[in-house]
């Protein structure tokens, strides 16, 4: 058996933490912050606002559920302008059909290019 000089403390640790495992840790440690800074903003964020609609309409609601609202709007419409893009995108992307080999093709095999 080796020995290895010096306090316990001196010596390398020795662990079995992966990349992955710390990615794991990593991301749960940066949602907690994005929690916390989310959950600070809502707390100083409770005035009341009044909006103004049309037609003489008003909401009156706390100012960090108007900004939720707004941000949830603006999410929804910016998935309904993409929509037609991503499913024009993914229907080019499918491969289409392989050509059966009795559409006109000649069935000899046909020689590599050049000499």
């Amino acid at each position: 058996m080796s020995q290895i000089d010096g306090p316990v403390w001196l010596r390398p640790l020795q662990s079995s933490l992966t990349f992955g495992d710390a990615l794991k840790y990593f991301t749960w440690l940066l949602k907690a912050v994005i929690f916390f800074v989310l959950f600070a903003f809502a707390l100083n964020n409770q005035a009341p606002v009044e909006l103004h609609f049309f037609f003489g309409t008003q909401w009156q609601a706390p100012l960090v559920l108007v900004v939720l609202a707004a941000f949830v709007l603006g999410m929804f419409a910016g998935i309904v302008v993409m929509l037609p893009l991503w499913l024009g995108a993914r229907r080019q992307a499918k491969p289409t059909s392989p050509v059966p080999a009795s559409a006109g093709m000649a069935s000899e095999p046909i020689p590599p290019h050049g000499i």
